[in-house]
């Protein structure tokens, strides 16, 4: 039997509204930017679950669709430009100071 432990959500209005104030994190194009959730499993994704909120990109609607549904790009193109993007993000965050201090900040060298 294979045991499967619980996945660790966060959950977080403010580290979402904060993710907003930023300019996209893929093309520059001035904010408000969308939330992007991680679509990768590793990340919280299921089948109608969303992502982690700690797992999210400051995207431009043109660059979160693009990464969502895109079939422009391949899975692998996809995977890495957002991951690029969600590093920037938490990143601008912090060095913005506008990281909620309530939420631990993701090891954002783990996840390819």
């Amino acid at each position: 039997m294979t045991v499967i432990s619980k996945f660790a959500y966060v959950r977080s209005r403010e580290l979402l509204d904060a993710i907003k104030t930023l300019p996209c994190q893929c093309c520059g194009a001035a904010g408000p930017s969308d939330p992007a959730h991680s679509n990768q499993s590793v990340h919280g994704k299921g089948k109608s679950i969303k992502a982690s909120d700690v797992f999210v990109a400051a995207l431009c609607r043109t660059c979160h669709r693009l990464i969502d549904q895109g079939s422009r790009l391949s899975r692998e193109e996809r995977v890495a430009i957002w991951t690029a993007a969600w590093r920037s993000t938490v990143r601008e965050l912090l060095r913005r100071g506008i990281w909620p201090t309530q939420i631990p900040v993701p090891d954002t060298r783990v996840f390819n």
